[in-house]
């Protein structure tokens, strides 16, 4: 049977493996620890693989199980001592007062079994208790390294008589602690103040340490050391032993600097995610203003403004779109009304619905409520089959009647009960059909003049006019023409085939001087055919600009429809009576040749005037 050195001899060539035992499957170490000791057959591949260094193979050539080396050190410090004049000598572990469980590898059972169950500071309390206590000795510390030069420690458990004192630092320095630092095993088993003679030092007569790796990096992070006021014997060096649960103690001390590491490092990231949250809410809340001036001054889809008196059309559109109120749009030919009517719809909540469009001026009177409320098959000569009518179509949407004013008198009657009832009758069909439908109607005429002439119903006017809203003209808003001029050469570019990369300052100067009667839509037809006569990138306007028209600002005692009047007919003699067509007046003032010729019909405008 091998000696006991021999076997702590065999525990130290097998102590990172006894380690992996301890993360893994705490309790099984000291079972089969205790196997292996008591010399029972093999039962566990731990004590296969090394029962034969138990039970007597010899230590390889060269190699003979090592005692600590005693090496004096003059330098003068001290070590964690608590003097205690009273105190007698501890019972010591000798040769002959010694009990036979004593022996070295009952203490590693005995340290293996205790501590198994234990990590972190945990461990290191129960192994400090539980070192003075196999050992027979007053004091024991497990410590760490705080600085790189490792010159001080502090004390991860601190032992005396069994019961855990207060942590501390301490210098190292002329100690014996500096042994242990340099790497080296030290057992001294009597006469310690003669080698550290510091009066701090008095009454410690015995030392034994050990120092503590790191896994992980090889280094000397800490030790391990066992201290008495009493001589030690050469028994209670263990010094075997006390290496192996060091190997332990410095996988603890890692996991604990990695756990330290990580809860920095959580802390940082929810830090960071702190910051990045305040980040992020703070860029939303910039996003939606940005998006709300945005959705004001550059967007609604194709509304392209930036000057004040739009910025306030814009924002009346937001307040009204989210109610089903009337919205009556006013304001001269071409200035957008139809683009305020979609963005009034698409940011309803009736946007998924259809936005069903009707122009009040281009159809025929006899054909105005067959287009607005349906018909059933055979209700009038050449009603072939059933048609349904736009109100129908804008069930649960909107329906934007263009040109309200246009509407014949008979069939304002019907629009009323409509928007008062939500009720009508296909033609041809008695039975009532209900519909919920929001109106948006748009007007470039005077409808309270149009209320005198008997030519709109009042109480029609009053049921649309819930919400006016304004449309202002182009010529009260000429700092949106740059910005309209741009935009109208990139949507007609691609189609005509030209790209506009310069617009000279005479061409802009000629446009912003222009009055512009037909407003937006009569800027679009002047930016698409300078399109076509622009070269090498610069936009020309041509000569179409009507020159005589720049600055020409209408008198404030004139009429607004004899203003029109007057602008109609000298395009018509300008253009000879082409109503129609690429030169016509209809495409000189932005309009639509239906509409021009309402206009003219309208205004009691007749080729005999010219």
């Amino acid at each position: 049977m091998p000696s006991v050195s021999e076997g702590q001899y065999k525990f130290i060539e097998t102590f990172q493996y006894i380690n992996k035992l301890f993360f893994r499957s705490p309790p099984s170490f000291p079972v089969a620890l205790r196997s292996l000791l008591s010399g029972r057959p093999p039962r566990y591949p731990i004590q296969q693989k090394y029962a034969p260094l138990v039970h007597g193979i010899p230590a390889p050539a060269g190699r003979t199980p090592g005692a600590a080396e005693i090496i004096p050190l003059p330098n003068k410090k001290s070590i964690p001592f608590h003097h205690d004049p009273t105190h007698s000598t501890m019972s010591r572990v000798t040769s002959g007062d010694r009990s036979k469980d004593t022996t070295g590898n009952d203490i590693l059972l005995t340290l293996a079994e205790r501590t198994a169950g234990f990590t972190g500071v945990d461990y290191f309390r129960q192994l400090a208790m539980y070192i003075t206590s196999t050992l027979g000795v007053r004091y024991a510390i497990v410590t760490e390294c705080i600085d790189e030069e490792k010159t001080l420690v502090r004390t991860l458990s601190y032992v005396d008589r069994q019961e855990l004192m207060e942590s501390f630092e301490y210098a190292v320095k002329g100690t014996p602690c500096e042994i242990i630092m340099q790497g080296k095993n030290y057992f001294c088993p009597e006469e310690l103040g003669r080698q550290f003679p510091d009066e701090d030092q008095a009454g410690i007569e015995s030392y034994l340490g050990v120092p503590i790796y790191s896994p992980s990096s090889g280094e000397i992070i800490g030790h391990i050391a066992a201290y008495d006021p009493a001589p030690m014997s050469h028994e209670q060096n263990q010094t075997a032993i006390l290496k192996i649960f060091a190997a332990r103690a410095g996988a603890e001390i890692d996991r604990l600097g990695a756990w330290k590491k990580l809860e920095i490092a959580n802390g940082e990231l929810e830090s960071r995610l702190k910051e990045i949250e305040s980040l992020k809410n703070q860029l939303q809340a910039e996003n939606k203003y940005l998006l709300e001036e945005i959705r004001l001054t550059h967007n609604f889809d194709e509304i392209i403004s930036r000057s004040k008196s739009f910025h306030k059309v814009l924002q009346q559109i937001e307040q009204v779109a989210s109610t089903d109120a009337t919205v009556l749009i006013m304001g001269e030919s071409g200035t957008g009304k139809e683009l305020i009517a979609r963005a009034i719809h698409n940011i309803s909540l009736r946007s998924r619905k259809p936005l069903v469009k009707v122009n009040c001026a281009t159809l025929p009177a006899n054909l105005i409520e067959s287009e607005l409320f349906g018909h059933e098959k055979g209700a009038f000569t050449g009603a072939l089959e059933k048609k349904i009518g736009r109100f129908e179509f804008a069930d649960g949407g909107s329906i934007f009647l263009d040109e309200i004013g246009e509407l014949p008198v008979e069939l304002q009657a019907k629009l009323l009960r409509v928007l008062q009832e939500g009720e009508f009758e296909r033609l041809g069909n008695p039975r009532t059909m209900r519909v919920n439908v929001r109106v948006i109607a748009a007007t470039n005429r005077n409808l309270g003049q149009a209320i005198e002439k008997k030519e709109f119903r009042e109480d029609l006017y009053y049921r649309l006019n819930v919400f006016p809203v304004i449309c202002p003209p182009l010529r009260d808003r000429k700092e949106d023409i740059p910005l309209l001029v741009k935009h109208f050469c990139q949507k007609h570019e691609t189609r005509i085939g030209k790209k506009i990369t310069h617009i000279p300052a005479k061409v802009m100067d000629a446009l912003l001087a222009y009055d512009w009667p037909g407003n937006i839509r009569e800027l679009e037809n002047i930016i698409e055919r300078a399109l076509i006569l622009s070269r090498n990138g610069a936009l020309d306007h041509g000569e179409w600009l009507p020159a005589e028209k720049r600055s020409a600002t209408p008198s404030s005692s004139r009429k607004l429809e004899d203003v029109e009047k007057t602008h109609i007919l000298e395009v018509l003699r300008k253009t000879r009576w082409k109503v129609s067509g690429e030169k016509g007046a209809a495409a000189i003032l932005g309009l639509n040749a239906t509409t021009l010729e309402a206009r003219m019909k309208k205004l009691g405008i007749k080729r005999d005037q010219g």
